[in-house]
This record gives structure tokens, C-alpha cells and sequence, in this order.
């Protein structure tokens, strides 16, 4: 017997967004003395704790400003809030999967975005 998932919805989070969605879940799993936190769970928390520097309203604006750019499309600019790349190198390997490479000037105007929520 196989068992299929279907994806119902798909979206993109910023890893604040995560990390607010799943203190939520901790929360909840922590008032429940009966359930333990499964370990994909548990590392899940552990990264989005680790690895987000910005409030959750805050990526929303810088993915937002970085989708006015012309060169950065959706799943980019999740990445790019995601990462917050300091220098032009941090972000070319943000593109390097890409079909296109920005200029040096493009490349700029990206990290002129970032800069004001890192």
C-alpha cells in the first residue's frame, strides 16, 4: 500500500516567521505534559533560534523592498532575507543558481536594501 501527499498550499517564510509559528507550536507542546517534541521539531526550533537576527515584521518589509528590485524575484528575496549578505561575494552565491548574473551596480542596490534592516 502507498500512501500519497498532496501539497494543498504552498508559501514562502522568512526564518522570523518560522520562528514566531513555531513558539507557538513549543508553547503549546510544553503545556501538554503527555507529548514530547519529536526531534525534527526540536531542531527546528533550535535553528530558527540560532539563526534569526530580525523581528518578524521586519523581514516582511525587507522582502517586500527587495521585490521591488527588478532583478529579484519571490524566492530570492526570501533567501537574500533569510541569509542577510554583507558584501557583494555573500551575495553572488544567492544568484549563482540562477539563470543571470547582476552587475556590480545591481548587485549593489541589494545590499543598499539589506543594510538598513541588518
Amino acid at each position: 500500500m502507498t500512501l500519497f501527499k498532496e501539497v494543498i498550499d504552498e508559501a514562502y517564510l522568512t526564518t522570523p516567521e518560522a520562528k514566531e509559528l513555531l513558539a507557538d507550536v513549543e508553547t503549546e507542546r510544553a503545556l501538554d505534559e503527555d507529548r514530547e517534541m519529536r526531534y525534527e521539531l526540536a531542531r527546528a526550533i533550535e535553528h530558527v533560534n540560532r539563526f534569526s537576527e530580525l523581528e518578524p515584521e521586519e523581514s516582511r518589509e525587507l522582502v517586500e523592498e527587495l521585490l521591488e528590485l527588478e532583478k529579484v524575484d519571490e524566492a530570492t528575496a526570501y533567501k537574500i532575507t533569510d541569509l542577510l549578505p554583507e558584501d557583494r561575494d555573500e551575495l553572488r552565491t544567492v544568484f549563482a543558481q540562477g539563470r543571470y548574473t547582476l552587475s556590480g551596480d545591481e548587485l549593489d542596490d541589494v545590499l543598499d536594501v539589506v543594510v538598513k534592516y541588518a
